[in-house]
């Protein structure tokens, strides 16, 4: 259903293609799956954070007869959220409308949408990667030997190491190891690489090596491999092509899942769907001075690292801190 008049109208119908077109040929961004969604009702507010002393501690849990049962004392702590509105707007004039559809009818609404959805999404996969790739939020552990150094780089020594201090930090093992493409690609012609990958995976083509087999080299459950890119240069300045990931980083993440707001993870990403129910959602509305239809995508989202304050703001627990081990030196 199209748009006659001012007042927007939900287009699910053209959310819902594009994000079949991003899920299925669009596999670069990656953020929302080390900080996935989390649906909230209220826009902003706190959310109950347990306390990093109260994650492994050991008590005594024997019980005399007739004795009561021990049980713990701790309070959660709370953390903070406040959603803000991100969107953007694609029009179709009414002539552009005409000269697509000569060469395919109803593309437009596509790739006006797309264009839209392309916008918001790049840009929220930037503000994770500025979170997570960020020396300012995580402790900077230097590799010896950069990646890209073929003859005596040490990336699975280097990811070995950072497994056993991520479970020295917080007791866990990660559930993922985010690399950039271009390390994907340094790797493949990393020596000790590939003398383990013949071993592993005998008859293997190295240059068919996919995050799969990378993941079992590596002894994490996932490799994910961030290709998004952006131009870093503005409006009518010639373009520099840069990574949204930062390939002088590598990171080892703990990543939530489900409802569970107490479990320890990396962060989460807030999505107040009483505004936008999607992450995200497509309108469609007529601006008849421009003779064009306008598509708009938009969502109400805060990526929020997991932290706890006390009321004067200080952070008490930094639970995020001690779910990602942030490797650098990778590359040039």
């Amino acid at each position: 259903m199209k748009a006659t008049s001012t007042s927007a109208i939900d287009r699910k119908d053209l959310g819902q293609a594009v994000m079949e077109f991003y899920e299925t040929e669009i596999t670069d961004f990656i953020g929302l799956q080390v900080m996935p969604l989390f649906p909230t009702a209220v826009q902003a507010a706190s959310y109950p954070v347990i306390p990093k002393e109260a994650m492994l501690k050991l008590f005594d849990t024997s019980r005399a007869p007739r004795g009561a049962y021990k049980r713990d004392d701790f309070e959660y702590e709370r953390g903070k959220y406040a959603t803000s509105e991100q969107g953007w707007e694609e029009p179709v004039d009414d002539t552009e409308r005409s000269l697509l559809d000569q060469e395919a009818p109803g593309i437009a609404d596509i790739v006006a949408t797309r264009r839209a959805m392309s916008m918001i999404m790049r840009n929220q996969e930037k503000r994770i990667a500025n979170l997570l790739f960020n020396t300012s939020n995580f402790t900077d552990h230097a590799v010896s030997v950069k990646w890209n150094t073929p003859a005596t780089a040490a990336p699975i020594d280097d990811v070995k190491d950072g497994i056993a201090s991520f479970r020295t930090a917080s007791g866990m093992k990660p559930d993922a190891l985010i690399i950039n493409y271009q390390t994907m690609l340094d790797l493949k012609v990393c020596d000790q690489v590939v003398d383990q990958i013949k071993y592993t995976f005998p008859g293997i083509d190295i240059m068919g090596m996919g995050a799969s087999q990378l993941a079992q080299l590596f002894g994490v459950p996932r490799v994910l491999i961030a290709g998004g890119v952006y131009d870093s240069k503005g409006k009518g300045i010639a373009s520099t092509i840069s990574e949204l990931w930062n390939y002088a980083y590598a990171m080892l993440v703990k990543i939530g899942s489900g409802r569970d707001i107490l479990q320890p993870c990396v962060g989460r990403t807030f999505l107040w769907t009483a505004d936008s129910p999607g992450n995200a959602v497509v309108e469609e509305y007529r601006e008849e001075k421009i003779r064009s239809d306008v598509y708009r995508v938009r969502h109400h989202v805060s990526e929020e690292m997991l932290k706890s304050y006390d009321t004067s703001g200080t952070v008490v627990s930094n639970i995020s801190a001690a779910c990602g081990y942030l490797m650098s030196n990778i590359h040039v």
